[in-house]
């Protein structure tokens, strides 16, 4: 037991605490240990009853079966690259932008009636690895087609409509909208590496405090828009989503995870 908990300790911050919330809300739906309307997002029960967890829960809940299995290890892998690389010795500020994403999820589901908050959110941070992924990288549909990385978003949108209809891409749609302008405000796209909001991106200092990160908040590299570090090129293997078995819950169908090779 203290060898598993020493490797999860080397696991970065936020990725930990990201895949732990989704481990830890999807496990206690399987199990039996909370009803799965519990977990939701229902806009009357948040702002009338004051149900203020479902904010959090809405983002981690992920279904179940094999599909969850794989479209954790997308989860995983895309918020560790990303804390890592992009992010490397910044997870305040990655913390910090990544809560500001959330938001700006929510505000662009809304009027989809999103019920569940877990595909948009990849889909975001998918966006933003591809952004900053360095050109030539390429990505793997199920194995079966090889297309450069910048387009993979695009492409679970397309599958998203193709097996979910309208509903599940318009989920998918508003997930990339916010993974570019998290791009765009904050590493610029075109403007040298410094978004029009990057002076802001920055964490605050208690949580800076929080993270143990000490001195000056460091800003995004100037690197044209590209985060220097991440792995030249890398392979996604995306497995099928299936329909949300939950009717309350319009979450379209959902696609599985891939694994870079090369990182």
């Amino acid at each position: 037991m203290d060898q598993l908990l020493a490797e999860i300790r080397k696991i970065p911050p936020v990725t930990r605490f990201v895949c732990g919330s989704s481990l830890g809300v999807t496990g206690s739906v399987i199990l039996g240990a909370v009803a799965p309307y519990t977990v939701l997002f229902v806009k009357d029960f948040v702002f009338k009853r004051l149900q203020l967890w479902r904010l959090y829960t809405a983002f981690f809940f992920g279904g179940g079966g094999i599909q969850y299995i794989f479209e954790f290890v997308m989860l995983y892998r895309t918020v560790n690259d990303l804390e890592t690389k992009s992010y490397s010795n910044r997870s305040a500020d990655f913390a910090w932008q990544l809560f500001w994403a959330c938001g700006g999820i929510l505000a662009t589901t809304l009027p989809l009636r999103t019920y569940i908050f877990t595909r948009p959110l990849l889909v975001s941070l998918i966006y933003l690895y591809s952004a900053l992924a360095p050109p030539g990288s390429m990505t793997s549909i199920m194995g079966l087609l090889t297309v450069p990385i910048q387009y993979y978003p695009y492409i679970m949108i397309g599958l998203d409509f193709i097996m979910g209809g309208p509903q599940a891409a318009g989920q998918a749609v508003a997930g990339a909208v916010v993974g570019h302008a998290w791009w765009w405000s904050v590493w610029g796209a075109g403007l040298g590496g410094q978004g029009p909001l990057a002076s802001y991106s920055a964490a605050p200092q208690w949580l800076r405090n929080f993270f143990g990160e000490r001195g000056p908040a460091n800003q995004p590299p100037a690197a044209g828009g590209t985060a220097a570090g991440l792995a030249q090129g890398g392979v996604h293997v995306t497995a099928p989503r299936r329909p949300a078995e939950n009717a309350g819950a319009s979450t379209g169908h959902r696609w599985g995870s891939g694994q870079r090779l090369g990182s």
